[in-house]
């Protein structure tokens, strides 16, 4: 079965998390992907986090997976000539470094459109391109700090918290891949050839946050943090842990949705209590919803919580660890944990599912200069002349890289 972005050409020199993820979204579905290491200074990745037993680090096996690594130093001048026929034969360039790390090296945007006036160019950075903190230094951590979700996860009485996963680079992540396609079809119905697509790492956050600018500056409330509740007590939900030691989580989301819940717990008349009419007078007695949730869940087991909220058709989801997701019947039924054949590690499979053109989890990620002569075969390369740039230090191979 052929991907729907089985034509696109993505080089992508990034590093870390940000910009590399955008690439590896796109590749399950296809684009063909050139993940461009310098020799002998590999992308972090390869060793952050735990490594599976094959020695491979995890991390690396997810973000790399799919794309055919390229070992070049693209600031030695045959690297650069290198870099520049794969970018003329390329849709997208995505780079994550700090901005002005492209233009001191001689190829920053008008370079790279001069070489294919068609490539669309995601530029990651922490605080974007311009404005008085471009040159700031920033990681995710900062990002999730200005962008309010720091402040907004935690209890009132206490410290802002970051999440238990890098949300800022993986939003972004998710937003630069989203940015690329917008590019592409701008480019494809002929709007535009080739352009720069912006994107700083708090941008991400600050959007899919969403709700936090409007209700400052259209209600005059100032979001805080709310422990286990729903944001802003919008409507009755929030996590509590059953008589088994089991953690749930309830929500709802709309008034009827939330008299379900209701009814689960209390009955008709905490259901039809006039106060709970609409979630905006619900809002006004959420500590106590809150306080007859806790004490219903508390009090039972969850296959009971379970039972009783099923009979009413309301929501209440257990919170699950890595293992039970690994096992869970819908979450395997719908095949969201994948592998390929020869390597026992699992990774989250493609998303989201397609009808007719399915992502394809192909390969995971490879090692240093594993597909270094290939792709330097398909620009024109001879057997020669990738032995001299490798004997020059200009590329890397897998054999070099066995040798290290």
């Amino acid at each position: 079965m052929v991907g729907p972005l089985e034509n696109l050409r993505i080089v992508d020199p990034g590093h870390v998390i940000a910009g590399p993820l955008a690439a590896s979204l796109l590749s399950d579905f296809g684009a063909k992907v050139v993940k461009v290491e310098t020799p002998g200074r590999p992308d972090m990745m390869r060793d952050l986090g735990p490594t599976a037993i094959d020695g491979v680090g995890v991390w690396w096996k997810t973000l790399a997976r799919n794309k055919q690594i390229l070992g070049l130093d693209w600031k030695n001048e045959e690297g650069l000539k290198v870099l520049r026929k794969l970018v003329e034969r390329s849709d997208v360039l995505v780079e994550n470094f700090r901005p002005g790390v492209l233009e001191r090296a001689g190829i920053g945007p008008e370079v790279l459109h001069g070489w294919n006036p068609d490539l669309v160019i995601l530029r990651v950075s922490g605080y974007g391109q311009d404005g008085p903190m471009r040159d700031t230094p920033a990681f995710g951590r900062a990002a999730e700090a200005m962008s309010g979700l720091a402040h907004l996860t935690g209890f009132a009485d206490g410290s802002p918290m970051h999440p238990g996963f890098p949300a800022a680079d993986s939003t972004t992540g998710l937003m630069g891949a989203l940015g690329l396609m917008i590019a592409l079809y701008a480019r494809e119905r002929g709007v535009v050839r080739g352009q720069v697509v912006d994107l700083a790492v708090f941008e991400a956050l600050l959007r899919l946050i969403d709700y936090h600018v409007p209700a400052a500056t259209g209600a005059g409330i100032a979001p805080i943090r709310n422990g286990l509740r729903q944001p802003m007590d919008f409507a009755p939900g929030g996590k509590f842990r059953t008589r088994d030691g089991i953690w749930v989580t309830v929500s709802a989301g709309s008034a009827e949705t939330a008299r379900r819940l209701l009814r689960a717990v209390g009955g008709d008349s905490l259901a039809d209590d006039p106060r709970f009419a609409s979630l905006h007078s619900m809002s006004q007695h959420m500590t106590e919803v809150f306080d007859t949730l806790n004490a219903y869940i508390t009090a039972r087991d969850f296959s009971e919580v379970q039972v009783e909220f099923e009979r009413h058709d309301a929501v209440a989801a257990p919170v699950l660890s890595v293992e039970q997701i690994i096992d869970h019947p819908q979450i395997c039924h719908r095949g969201d944990i994948a592998s390929v054949e020869g390597d026992p590690t699992h990774v989250v499979g493609p998303v989201p599912h397609f009808s007719i053109t399915p992502g394809v989890l192909r390969w995971l990620g490879r090692p240093r200069g594993a597909d270094t002569a290939a792709v330097l075969e398909a620009l024109g390369y001879d057997d020669v002349q990738i032995a001299d740039l490798a004997r020059t230090g200009c590329i890397e191979t897998a054999l070099e890289e066995e040798r290290t």
